[in-house]
């Protein structure tokens, strides 16, 4: 009854010779025959005719005769044909006495199983050559402490082991010797026993040494009872990603910086326009008064003297600011570098004092430079007071010279410079000091000892001029800055000098409209003109003055400043030639820009100016106009 009742094997007897002597459910269930179709039949018939050709059935049961039982798997036959994959067992049956009297067989089929099976060595077999082919990632196990224990080919790329020089060794020989101290490699199998899952991104190490970026993945692994296999751990190469980034960060680092400076040069514009105003109505009106005030009053004079003096600082800081913000009138001339620093040798030996020795180093046959001559010795004695000012105890200053030829370089044009470097031996700055260097208003300085826009001048008048500026320090070894201006290119270079400028011829009495919003500056050039003996009408705007010059008639010069509500000074210099072509124009500005127009080949007068200024600008305004006609 029992072996009847199981239909999921096929249980049945054999004779001595094979031949089939019972059938139970099972086996008419998955080999398809009656009892009365296979009683009598030799069991060979379920193998494949190759397995009959080499006599697979016969040694089946001399096996199970000789070694009291055969066990196997193969493929074996139904009555429609079809295979499936069958578990065989051949037992012996004896009589009491020992003899053979025939044989149990017990058949499984184990065809989904085997199906199964091989359903899952494919997929293993897939999933190996997946990962063995994957490149870009380390994919590799390790054993629970934490020796490797496989290898695939993105791993042997990216660190540079071969399968043979690692599998068994210690996963925290990719660990820098700083991170095996600190106990890293422990501490990520200890945090992915913890948690399930490590994730960190740190500097790894290469078989050869160098060393990369890693974005690392350590997953724990544990069997169906929940036992610890191991760790599977995947590392990526993120190095180029982490550069990208840094390029990317130091990008934005750079525009906030960019539009911060920005920022504080349209600031330090303004403020600097507005202070030139100020300075107009008091330097103005201290020289009229000097002027006008008699010989005898010795100690009134040197009280005016005084004031004129510090007028001057303040429109020399003016200046300064206006460098900075690059929108300072630059006069471009041809400069013979070596000739101007001789001559501001004993200016720079006053300045400096006994303690600060100067050396000079020039390269012989220097071409001549671009460049404002005023506001590069300027620049110069700037670089040469901050130099001073970092060597408390005295030291030396080299100021040389060389040409450069530039090819590619960002910051400068494809041409020759002359670089220009002064060096001293100070106490030098640190790195975050020399990052904040050239920022205006910053100063290591004392309070009241520095106004924080000597360099920032120095790079305003370099870059304005077309050049770059390079800044160099340490701690303990001093400071070198270099600038490097464009070599003058000209037909017949000029001689620059730095002598005083010859006596203005004298100018005919002229009838002026001077134009200005700020009452005080257009009070005090009132009265600068009436002073040269001319006749001067003030407008405190373009529309007033466009009225002065229709209601006069006869007007000789117009000096109009630039920066006015409404109408600027451009907007009426082009009106006034509509109308009025042949008037001369003087355009009075501390801006260097100007718009595209008719304006920017005028005459210009920086602000602040003197009364001489004055005169000379409209002496050459005058000897222009009468060449033109």
């Amino acid at each position: 009854m029992l072996i009847e009742a199981v239909t999921d094997y096929a249980i049945y007897m054999l004779d001595l010779s094979g031949l089939i002597t019972s059938w139970n459910p099972g086996a008419r269930r998955f080999k398809g025959y009656e009892e009365s179709e296979i009683i009598g039949e030799h069991f060979s018939r379920f193998y494949t005719d190759e397995d009959r050709a080499s006599g697979l059935p016969e040694r089946a049961l001399e096996t199970a005769a000789r070694e009291g039982k055969f066990e196997a798997e193969g493929w074996r036959v139904r009555k429609d044909g079809s295979r499936f994959w069958a578990y065989v067992i051949i037992d012996p049956i004896r009589g009491k006495d020992g003899d053979l009297l025939g044989y149990a067989k017990v058949t499984r089929d184990l065809t989904e199983r085997r199906e199964a099976e091989a359903e899952l060595r494919k997929n293993q077999e897939q999933f190996r050559l997946l990962v063995q082919g994957v490149t870009d990632y380390a994919i590799y196990l390790l054993t629970p402490e934490g020796n490797v224990s496989s290898w695939n080919a993105g791993a042997e790329r990216i660190k540079g082991y071969t399968p043979e020089e690692i599998i068994g060794e210690h996963f925290s020989k990719f660990y820098t010797d700083e991170d095996r101290k600190a106990g890293l490699p422990a501490i990520a199998l200890e945090s992915a026993l913890k948690d399930g899952r490590f994730e960190k991104e740190g500097v790894r190490v290469r078989k050869n040494g160098t060393q990369f970026w890693a974005n690392v993945v350590i997953d724990v692994i544990r069997d169906q009872e929940g036992a610890l296999i191991g760790f599977a751990k995947i590392t990526r190469d993120i190095t180029e990603r982490k550069s990208a980034e840094e390029r990317l960060e130091r990008t934005r680092e750079a525009l906030v910086q960019a539009q911060k400076m920005e920022a504080i040069g349209h600031l330090t514009g303004g403020v600097a326009h507005d202070f030139n105003n100020l300075l107009m109505a008091i330097q103005g009106s201290l020289e009229l008064m000097k002027r006008r005030l008699p010989r005898s009053e010795g100690q009134m004079h040197q009280f005016l003297d005084n004031a004129l003096q510090g007028a001057q600082r303040g429109s020399a800081l003016t200046q300064r600011m206006l460098a900075f913000a690059r929108r300072q009138e630059l006069k471009l001339q041809t400069v013979d570098v070596t000739d101007l620093i001789k001559g501001m040798t004993e200016l720079l030996h006053s300045s400096l004092g006994a303690g600060v020795q100067i050396e000079t180093h020039f390269s012989l046959g220097l071409p001549k430079a671009s460049a404002d001559a005023n506001q590069l010795e300027l620049a110069i004695l700037n670089l040469a007071m901050n130099a001073r000012d970092a060597m408390p105890k005295g030291g030396s200053i080299v100021i040389s010279a060389r040409e450069r030829n530039v090819k590619d370089e960002p910051g400068l044009k494809p041409g020759r410079y002359i670089c220009l470097a002064v060096k001293d031996t100070g106490t030098g700055m640190d790195e975050q000091t020399l990052l904040h260097a050239l920022e205006p208003f910053y100063t290591t300085k004392g309070v009241g000892k520095g106004t924080g826009l000597g360099l920032p001048m120095v790079l305003g008048m370099t870059e304005q001029t077309g050049g770059k500026l390079y800044l160099k320090s340490k701690p303990g070894e001093g400071t070198t800055v270099e600038i490097c201006l464009p070599v003058a290119i000209t037909e017949e270079e000029k001689k620059t000098t730095h002598a005083a400028p010859a006596a203005s011829p004298v100018t005919p009495a002229l009838r002026i409209v001077s134009v200005d919003d700020d009452p005080l500056v257009a009070f005090n050039t009132l009265a600068m003109l009436e002073e040269l003996g001319h006749t001067a009408f003030s407008a405190s705007s373009g529309a007033e003055a466009l009225g002065l010059i229709k209601e006069q008639g006869d007007i000789d010069l117009l000096i109009t400043d630039q920066a006015m509500p409404g109408m600027t000074g451009a907007d009426l210099a082009e009106a006034v030639r509509r109308d009025w072509p042949d008037l001369p124009i003087i355009i009075a500005t501390g801006y260097a820009e100007l718009p595209e127009g008719p304006a920017q080949a005028m005459p210009r007068l920086a602000k602040p100016f003197f009364e001489q200024d004055l005169a000379d600008a409209i002496a050459r305004s005058v000897r222009s106009s009468e060449k033109v006609s």
